[in-house]
């Protein structure tokens, strides 16, 4: 009977060992799952506001703008070499080239620490403490918030390598001096909830960076209106596009447009048979990357034109596109 009562207490033990080892497993495998899920939602995130918001590919890749809006070229996407100059930007003091932000070891930023990725874009700080030139919107970037700057950094990350040196940029006099003056310190920001339309517009206006494109400014100083429009852009043979006012007044501005013919002016470059057209000499051009922006969420649109309803009229007709002279 001992022996019984013995085999019998130690069956339950093994059993309960099992039971206790069984547990720990399943919740190690769902730990690790969980971890496994947060990534992939992090690198979605981080894959929607690089593409659709934070115009990041727009500058660090190339385009074809030998079509209509510039799309990027397939295969390019990270490596950099696009230039920006008094050709492009009237007035631009220097020349720019945008970096390799593939993750590359040599050229791009491979060996680069995630937190060197963030004071880059946020600070305007290389990982060798370099200044960037502001054309790049660290100033925007740095009022984001860091789950979303984070997301950004996980997705770029997942670009494939790319072994491109693009060219040293080289600023004017006295810019080449006055960069060390520019850098900020990182502010960090607070994503606002969705339902709180105005302020959520307001975050994602600042992230793709419509306020800059959008005010006219001569040599990189800002001389116009915010949201009014009147920003020069060069383009090859001495043609000119100004970018457009999108503040509430009803005459030159988006007063009277209704809040889906908002949405539809992005929307209709997402339609799936739309192919960028092959533009003719002197037919009008942007830089505006219409095909990027037009995949955002229709809820972020939403918000972004929540956002510009609120802000100053501006009574000032742009004229799009003035051809060479």
């Amino acid at each position: 009977m001992k022996k019984f009562f013995v085999f019998a207490a130690v069956s339950v033990l093994v059993i309960a060992a099992t039971y206790v080892s069984s547990c720990k497993d399943k919740k190690s495998e769902t730990k690790a799952d969980s971890k496994e899920d947060s990534a992939k939602q992090m690198i979605a995130r981080g894959e929607y506001l690089t593409l659709h918001v934070v115009p990041c590919l727009d500058c660090h890749s190339k385009r074809d703008y030998s079509k209509f809006a510039g799309p990027i070229i397939p295969g390019t996407e990270g490596m950099g070499g696009e230039v920006f100059d008094n050709k492009l930007t009237p007035g631009m003091p220097g020349t720019v080239y945008a970096k390799n932000i593939t993750p590359d070891d040599e050229t791009g930023i491979g060996t680069w620490t995630d937190d060197e990725i963030l004071r880059a874009v946020t600070q305007g700080i290389s990982k060798k403490g370099d200044t960037l030139f502001p054309i790049m919107p660290y100033a925007n970037f740095n009022h984001m918030a860091k789950e979303d700057l984070m997301s950004i950094i996980a997705y770029i990350r997942t670009l494939p390598p790319q072994s491109n040196e693009p060219p040293k940029s080289e600023p004017d006099f006295p810019m080449n001096f006055i960069l060390n003056t520019l850098p900020h310190k990182a502010a960090g920001g607070i994503r606002p909830a969705v339902a709180d339309q105005v302020a959520y517009g307001a975050y994602l206006s600042n992230a793709a960076d419509c306020g800059v494109c959008h005010t006219k400014q001569e040599k990189r100083k800002i001389t116009g209106e915010p949201f009014a429009g009147g920003f020069e852009f060069g383009f090859p043979g001495g043609s000119k596009a100004c970018s457009a006012n999108i503040t509430p007044d009803k005459e030159t501005g988006i007063g009277n447009w209704s809040e889906a013919a908002f949405i539809n002016k992005f929307k209709q470059y997402a339609d799936t048979n739309y192919q960028p057209v092959k533009l003719k000499p002197g037919d009008p051009q942007t830089v505006m990357p219409w095909a990027m922006y037009a995949g955002m969420d229709s809820t972020d649109l939403t918000a972004i034109y929540a956002y510009l309803k609120t802000i100053k009229p501006v009574n000032n007709k742009v004229e799009h596109w003035k051809p060479k002279e």
